[in-house]
């Protein structure tokens, strides 16, 4: 094993440790250096985070395990999703999926039934 493999395989331990370490969508945010609205974030923390998850797998999928560099664009891409939009627009979680193929019923359209 050369000395570069060492530290490399060094500094990945380190990052997963540094990760693992990391709790909140600002947590993340800050650590990769990305400058973010402390508003928006507390408004969309877990759809941002959902997100870069969501981002992350399909990289993993398509390209491998993800670099350092990797996971700081997407998160800036996650983060970036909900700057000009908002959670139901992007529609991140299930409830916003599904919500978005229900039709309303006008309260004239409700009659009650009568004796059966």
């Amino acid at each position: 094993m050369t000395r570069n493999d060492s530290n490399e395989r060094d500094a990945s331990r380190r990052f997963a440790e540094d990760l693992a370490e990391l709790e909140s969508a600002e947590d993340f945010l800050a650590y990769f250096g990305i400058d973010y609205e402390p508003g928006r974030v507390h408004i969309c923390r877990l759809h941002i985070l959902q997100r870069f998850h969501d981002y992350l797998e399909g990289h993993r999928q398509r390209n491998g395990e993800p670099t350092r560099e990797d996971y700081r664009a997407l998160l800036q891409h996650a983060y970036a999703d909900f700057v000009d939009s908002d959670a139901q627009t992007e529609k991140v979680f299930r409830v916003f999926k599904k919500a978005a193929g229900i039709a309303t019923v006008p309260v004239s359209a409700i009659t009650r039934a009568g004796p059966r």
